[in-house]
């Protein structure tokens, strides 16, 4: 039996509608599970795609972060209905306000963490390459986010408002 066919059952009957968040004890329960997918993940870069373990670490490490205290904990939202806006959001807007030396180096880690988990969710048909796809593309524009960095560290004066604005915490979705 190769690793693909051990982790594939792990993550057959998954059932999507539990990683919704209503109250407190969702929140907690979703956070377990989301801890478990991360272990999978771990399991499949080290076994499928041979990853040394640290790279493995490192790549759910960033994950990690985003899910946990993004999605789950800060935004709420349910960890399947993730799109390439909530990227944006958090890379944009929700890392830089929230951490308190904001850096490229640590932000293109939880990036590159996060675009494989939604990858390997896509691996395990959980979640729609066109998706993923457009988190992946999200992902790489560490352009973008250099600048939203660099123009959080020049505000002066009233400018916090303008630089909130040009990349919102909310989508027109929402």
């Amino acid at each position: 039996m190769t690793a693909s066919a051990e982790l594939h059952p792990l993550l057959q009957g998954l059932n999507k509608t539990d990683y919704l968040i209503e109250n407190l004890d969702d929140e907690m329960r979703v956070d377990k599970q989301c801890v478990d997918l991360l272990r999978r993940l771990y399991q499949d870069l080290t076994k499928q795609s041979c990853l040394a373990p640290e790279q493995a670490g490192e790549l759910c490490h960033g994950a990690d972060y985003f899910l946990r205290e993004f999605i789950i904990a800060d935004r709420r939202d349910n960890l399947f209905a993730v799109d390439a806006s909530h990227v944006r959001q958090f890379a944009g807007h929700w890392y830089i306000i929230r951490t308190p030396e904001p850096n490229l180096k640590e932000l293109a880690n939880i990036l590159s963490g996060t675009a494989e988990f939604y990858r390997f969710l896509t691996r395990q048909g959980l979640m729609a390459e066109v998706i993923t796809n457009g988190i992946a593309a999200q992902c790489l524009a560490l352009d973008y986010y250099r600048q939203r960095i660099e123009a959080f560290w020049a505000i002066e004066g009233d400018g916090y408002n303008a630089w909130r604005q040009a990349c919102p915490l909310t989508s027109d979705k929402d």
